[in-house]
């Protein structure tokens, strides 16, 4: 039975998830996630309590594993940190592409529409940019780059992503993204050139 409720749980969270990239966190309503997550009505005030907004977390931290993962892949696949971000670049570009630009980040998603009405939800999206911009610094400083030079420099890259996505949506077009790419490894190799260390 456990199992079983873990499940619908995940499937509550996933299909939040994507709705909120399609529709927006205000034009998600929970008998829209209970039909997309094909759930058991009253589940959602079962395995979250406090209701959307507890959903809304939920799913904003899954958004967050997700692209933490995808960090790590492109970490452990490519030579260096400016392959790296080119690399994670390049797999988000596909996810949008792939969406027919309706998918994109739910972060800035729910921050943009929710920092202001909600101190949970803003947290949580705060939270997970800090889980993007701390291993990117990591690999940054692995690299031989001075650790407030990495901090600064992994905001920059997360920030520039997430415009990027944004700004791939609304034309319709992945340049924006491969623009990023482009910009975001030469920025990383400008600065590993400081240290002797290009890759």
């Amino acid at each position: 039975m456990a199992i079983k409720g873990n499940l619908t749980k995940a499937r509550l969270t996933e299909s939040m998830l994507q709705l909120i990239q399609t529709s927006g966190y205000s034009g998600t309503g929970l008998n829209a996630v209970i039909e997309h997550a094909a759930a058991p009505k009253g589940s959602v005030y079962f395995h979250f309590p406090g209701g959307k907004e507890d959903l809304g977390v939920a799913a904003v931290d899954l958004a967050a594993t997700q692209f933490q993962a995808l960090i790590a892949e492109a970490a452990s696949s490519a030579g260096g940190p400016a392959e790296a971000a080119r690399a994670a670049i390049e797999a988000l570009a596909t996810i949008v592409s792939e969406g027919n630009f309706q998918l994109g980040c739910p972060v800035s998603v729910v921050t943009l529409e929710m920092g202001a009405e909600s101190e949970r939800l803003r947290q949580a999206c705060a939270t997970a940019f800090e889980s993007w911009i701390v291993p990117t610094s990591a690999l940054l400083e692995a690299s031989g780059i001075d650790a407030e030079e990495a901090r600064s420099l992994a905001t920059v890259i997360v920030s520039t992503i997430e415009g990027a996505v944004i700004v791939s949506r609304a034309m319709m077009s992945t340049q924006p993204l491969a623009s990023a790419a482009d910009v975001v490894a030469e920025l990383i190799n400008q600065r590993l050139e400081t240290t002797g260390r290009t890759r």
